[in-house]
């Protein structure tokens, strides 16, 4: 599985960035985890508000910070 948090250095998105990271350790899920900061590569993604989540190519959650229950709900659903 992959992920990726998309957004540059703002509170929220290194904050997303941690919870996600938190998530898949304490669950044990198989996935690997990045962080994208290049704002081309997120426009291209079509996000304009930040921070996002994309799992498997596919954006789940924009603009805000999503609670540990809500990240790992969207990860399962995207399994």
């Amino acid at each position: 599985m992959e992920i990726k948090v998309l957004g540059p250095w703002c509170p929220k998105c290194k904050q997303l960035d941690k919870l996600v990271r938190i998530v898949v350790e304490e669950n044990s899920i198989d996935a690997e985890v990045t962080k994208v900061e290049d704002i081309v590569e997120i426009m291209n993604a079509g996000i304009m508000i930040t921070p996002a989540l994309m799992i498997n190519g596919k954006i789940v959650h924009k603009g805000s910070v999503p609670s540990k229950d809500e990240i790992k709900k969207k990860i399962e659903e995207n399994i």
